[in-house]
């Protein structure tokens, strides 16, 4: 088996198998493709909806780094993960959640998917414990973040998929903050893989995607059909675009890595600063999980000041190269409050229950020259 550089750049580009010996997977733009006869017209590539040259590349390249037998790609994280829950709930099955989640993923369970009679129970499964408690006759599904958004909480997934799967339950993981280059779930265990391809396998700010990795054919099958009866596929183009973000990752992610660590440290050290959630720190209550099931601790983490509101918002204010954006795993550095914006469809209450607090800043850490980024932070802070 190749190595995780190797096949990020080779796979679904072999200049064999392309019609002129591209070394560079072309942009296959029609939308539809003509047949020599009626006998084919089942064959092949049909419409582009369906199957695409350009997306299949893709996903083929996708699969190998998540170790899958299939990926699919899609328009959005968001659609991706619809089309996981569309494709194998129904209603009145449950679902058991993650409580520190991503807030455009609660939206989508808690304002759309509750009306199709699909019911959610958010849980800490960093305690196995409750997680099991929580599991229910109708329990049909598992959904993990792990490392969390915005908290950096961490699942164990080997031992949530051993006791998922006693139960009958499917196994989800959302890999986006670790990358496949740093953490691999369906290995540890998990039945299915979501990424915002958006983030770090996109990894330049500059296309918005999901993706599903999967190994099971039947699992496969039933989204396959979604994929392609509710249409919420990903552009050649775009396609095109993640393709050429992936091949970086392994050296990106790195880089992301060595940065994050070292402002997580500064930060830690920082007299106006309360607490500091990255995996990468001793400090850490999961730290030795984080050694266990990822390869490295990726380019996300999250601080709080010591202070309000008030206190984040002039820090931010603040900044020159970290970007005050929501979005992350870009080359560029980015910072957000999630109480006002990443997470600010989740109701206060609420926020504050899994742990949220205001004074939360959420960063991504970019591949930026470290010298600066910490300097540009000390802006921040003189500003307090």
């Amino acid at each position: 088996m190749k190595g995780f550089t190797t096949k990020a750049i080779h796979v679904g580009e072999e200049p064999k198998r392309m019609q002129y010996g591209d070394v560079v997977s072309p942009i296959h733009l029609s939308t539809t493709f003509a047949k020599e006869s009626l006998d084919e017209v089942e064959s092949g590539y049909v419409y582009s909806r369906s199957a695409n040259p350009t997306r299949d590349n893709l996903e083929k390249k996708l699969a190998a780094l998540e170790n899958a037998k299939y990926a699919l790609a899609f328009s959005s994280g968001l659609a991706a993960e619809t089309t996981i829950l569309l494709s194998l709930l129904k209603k009145g099955d449950h679902v058991i959640a993650f409580d520190d989640l991503y807030g455009g993923t609660k939206r989508l369970f808690n304002r759309v998917m509750e009306r199709f009679g699909i019911g959610f129970t958010y849980v800490d499964l960093r305690d196995l414990a409750l997680f099991k408690k929580s599991i229910m006759e109708s329990s049909r599904m598992v959904w993990i973040e792990t490392p969390t958004n915005p908290l950096m909480k961490l699942a164990d997934i080997k031992a949530i998929s051993e006791l998922a799967h006693e139960h009958g339950l499917i196994v989800v993981v959302d890999n986006t903050f670790a990358s496949p280059y740093f953490q691999q779930p369906l290995t540890l265990g998990a039945d299915i893989v979501v990424h915002s391809v958006t983030k770090y396998l996109g990894g330049h700010s500059d296309v918005v995607g999901g993706a599903v990795m999967v190994s099971d054919d039947e699992l496969h099958e039933k989204m396959r059909f979604h994929q392609n009866a509710v249409g919420a596929i990903l552009s050649p183009f775009d396609s095109w675009l993640v393709m050429r973000g992936v091949k970086t990752l392994a050296v990106r992610m790195e880089r992301h890595q060595y940065n994050a660590l070292r402002i997580a440290e500064y930060l830690e050290n920082h007299p106006l600063v309360d607490k500091v959630y990255y995996p990468g720190l001793e400090s850490h209550p999961q730290h030795d999980l984080a050694k266990r099931q990822m390869k490295g601790y990726g380019g996300m983490l999250s601080f709080e000041l010591k202070g309000g509101l008030e206190e984040a918002r002039k820090f931010v204010e603040a900044l020159e190269i970290f970007a005050l954006a929501e979005s992350l795993g870009g080359v560029e550095s980015l910072i957000e409050i999630p109480a006002l914006m990443t997470h600010a469809s989740v109701p206060r209450e609420e926020r504050l229950k899994v742990g949220i607090k205001d004074s939360l800043i959420r960063v991504s850490v970019g591949i930026e020259d470290l010298e600066d980024l910490i300097e540009d932070m000390e802006k921040g802070f003189k500003n307090l």
